[in-house]
């Protein structure tokens, strides 16, 4: 699994976007925690991250403006799974 460095493959989610710009397959549109690797080798924890995931080739997708706002634009991110606060949505109103 391969993420892109942080400013390297944005997708605008404020204009949604259905379709990988990679490989053009469908994106996964929730929210994610993610683990962020920083230059000096800290990682920095973001939870309830809005974003794309492509179900083909495993690249997130995380609006620009918001990478810059948390200050990951020199960043990696090196891990994201499905925030549990949107399994828990689902599971209540199952």
């Amino acid at each position: 699994m391969s993420w892109p460095e942080a400013g390297s493959h944005h997708l605008a989610m404020t204009s949604i976007q259905e379709r990988c710009p990679a490989c053009r397959h469908r994106l996964i549109t929730t929210r994610f925690d993610t683990a962020f690797r920083m230059p000096d080798q800290s990682e920095r924890l973001c939870f309830s991250i809005p974003g794309g995931l492509c179900e083909d080739c495993h690249q997130l997708y995380i609006d620009p403006e918001l990478i810059e706002l948390l200050d990951l634009g020199a960043g990696r991110c090196t891990f994201a799974i499905e925030s549990d606060l949107v399994v828990q949505e689902q599971a209540w109103s199952a």
